[in-house]
């Protein structure tokens, strides 16, 4: 059954997540026996699951996250969890509509909507940089944007661009490659080369902005917590008339050498109080990716604060 999940894993993670209830399935019928309030979540969260299924033809872990955080943080007098989720879509495509799922990637949206210039920190699987591109594409559908401006630093992992194989296109693709995944899920890809030849997207090294100004676009820097204090300036002060940009960054992950201070870091100290630049700090509670992802950075949390 699609609401059960492949080998009936959702099913399973929906006994982890109510322990003192027992649901029981057989066929395509649940039976939930425990305390009403949490019966009542449960038969609200099948009915949502049920409902997915129907409009959409399959479940994604990601919808059952959001699902179960709907679930457990809304009031009674909320409305309906797919309500809510529909509600969150940020871009449709003809598949389906890439949607916020969590509240962190909640207010990225808003503060992209009320601020020119927004920086989405937090851990990896927290969705940053899925949910820029889709507020990007967003934007360039409503021609409020002319063109889209994604960029990383060509820094990772303490790996230089010299030890890769290949002409210099070959070496900076793995670098930009989690943009072109990105927008793929948005666009065709016959759509995606039309714009990518067209320059309307753009998906560069962040040393390649320097010197231009950029009027009319939207720009994401990814990972900027491998740009440095004059990388950070450089990119910010490319915005031009009608311009905006998503700044998203990992603070627990810069692979920049010691001496060499994180310009996202900087840029989170001394910004904060600028009227038109909004700051969106995501954590743990906002992971979308594997159910592990989430007990991996608790865990190395843990490890830091114990150290």
């Amino acid at each position: 059954m699609i609401v059960f999940g492949p080998h009936d894993a959702y099913l399973k993670k929906i006994r982890q997540e109510f322990p003192e209830v027992r649901i029981t399935a057989r066929g395509n019928t649940v039976t939930v026996k425990g305390e009403a309030a949490e019966v009542g979540l449960l038969e609200q969260l099948f009915s949502e699951m049920n409902l997915l299924a129907n409009q959409h033809g399959e479940i994604l872990e990601n919808d059952l996250n959001a699902l179960l955080g709907l679930a457990f943080s809304q009031p009674p007098s909320a409305p309906p969890a797919s309500a809510a989720l529909d509600s969150d879509a940020i871009v449709t495509t003809k598949d389906y509509a890439v949607r916020a799922r969590t509240n962190g990637q909640r207010k990225l949206v808003s503060e992209a909507k009320q601020n020119d210039i927004v920086f989405a920190i937090g851990p990896a699987g927290t969705g940053k940089t899925y949910t820029a591109v889709a507020i990007a594409v967003a934007a360039w559908k409503a021609k409020t944007v002319k063109r889209i401006v994604l960029a990383r630093p060509a820094v990772e992992a303490g790996e230089s661009l010299g030890f890769l194989p290949g002409d210099l296109a070959q070496k900076i693709d793995p670098y930009l490659r989690p943009l072109y995944d990105a927008l793929q899920d948005m666009l065709t890809a016959e759509k995606l080369r039309t714009l990518t030849e067209q320059r309307i997207i753009e998906i560069v090294p962040l040393a390649y902005m320097r010197g231009r100004t950029l009027n009319n676009s939207f720009i994401i820097l990814d990972e900027a917590q491998n740009a440095s204090n004059k990388q950070m300036k450089m990119c910010l002060t490319r915005l031009g008339v009608n311009s905006r940009a998503i700044i998203t960054g990992d603070v627990t992950q810069i692979d920049l050498p010691r001496e060499i201070e994180s310009g996202l870091m900087h840029a989170r100290d001394i910004l904060q109080d600028i009227p038109g630049i909004g700051f969106v700090f995501l954590d743990k509670s906002d992971v979308v990716r594997h159910r592990l992802v989430r007990d991996i950075i608790n865990a190395y949390e843990q490890e830091e604060n114990g150290q």
